[in-house]
């Protein structure tokens, strides 16, 4: 692609983010900054954790991406009882007698697992080949899945009885966390408004998948001068306790910090971030953008700062 060509490319993607702000704010009131880092990561061919209270319209949010996004979606609901064939699929008998595979829910381009903390380990690593392969393996055989291919998975912070905490190697697939708040009293207002009559709004397909694989190539293409990529990789390390470039915070308030994914994930979504404002290339703001949410799930506070109530957010803050 040219460089006139990669700049008209630029052009659509900006255009086409606004087309689906459009579209997605015909059914979801208010949640601007979820919206955007969800559509920054699929984008950027991450993943996403979600993590809010019940009764804050993540799936509908998700259900209304991917008819914006004119994808196939499919929802799991993750139980104590879910297996990891029920997600997979499984080798069936046929009536010749002779073994079929037979495609599970993973089989489709976005992917909601509903309250992942609720099923057991087991169950949770199917997902892991999956999010970071793109492929399933089933008795030895390699099934690939479809692109674009996006995971979101839901986390309900209350009611942690009966759970399983995703392990770190698990949490550091997702490209963010991103946390939901209870929307404001005017947004609400709006929400109960729209609820509550019998009006449907109509959400059209803005981007195709192909549209989505052509702009997530673009995104890797897009330039990033030295200096930005040294704040990243710097702001990394600086979450690692007793490292050479470890801040003072994270010495004292960490036990672990983010690994390399996070750099990398830094500087990939600072690249969508300046396209998403409609710039050519990223700078260091557009690195703190995003910061929060890659880091908050990728650094481990040590008992001091659970003692102290002392945030991920609160600490992540500082280093920036």
């Amino acid at each position: 692609m040219s460089k006139t060509n990669e700049v008209e490319a630029a052009n659509q993607l900006y255009q086409a983010y606004s087309d689906l702000k459009a579209e997605i704010s015909k059914v979801i009131v208010g949640q601007e900054d979820v919206v955007r880092l969800l559509i920054t990561a699929i984008f950027c061919e991450g993943h996403s954790l979600l993590v809010g209270v019940p009764g804050l319209a993540k799936t509908l949010l998700i259900q209304t991406i991917s008819k914006a996004l004119n994808l196939d979606f499919n929802r799991i609901q993750f139980t104590p009882d879910l297996m990891p064939s029920d997600i997979l699929g499984a080798e069936t008998l046929d009536q010749n007698r002779n073994f079929q595979f037979v495609k599970g829910p993973i089989f489709s381009n976005i992917i909601l697992a509903d309250e992942i903390n609720r099923t057991p380990p087991k169950t949770q690593s199917a997902l892991l080949e999956s999010m970071q392969e793109y492929s399933v393996t089933i008795s030895g055989k390699h099934y690939g899945l479809s692109k674009p291919f996006f995971v979101l998975a839901t986390q309900n912070p209350i009611e942690q009885e009966g759970t399983y905490p995703l392990p770190e190697a698990q949490l550091d697939r997702f490209m963010f966390m991103i946390k939901l708040d209870y929307p404001d009293y005017q947004s609400e207002l709006d929400i109960v408004k729209n609820t509550t009559s019998n009006v449907t709004q109509e959400v059209k397909p803005v981007l195709s998948g192909e549209d989505i694989m052509k702009f997530q190539e673009l995104v890797k293409k897009v330039p990033v001068a030295d200096n930005v990529i040294e704040y990243a990789v710097s702001l990394t390390h600086k979450t690692r306790p007793n490292s050479e470039k470890a801040s003072q915070q994270a010495n004292e308030y960490l036990e672990w910090g983010a690994g390399p994914r996070a750099s990398q994930y830094l500087v990939l979504g600072a690249k969508c971030n300046a396209l998403l404002n409609g710039k050519y290339s990223p700078d260091i703001e557009d690195v703190q953008a995003i910061a929060t949410p890659i880091l908050r799930h990728r650094i481990v506070r040590n008992f001091k700062a659970e003692a102290e109530g002392i945030t991920e957010e609160k600490l992540i803050k500082e280093l920036l």
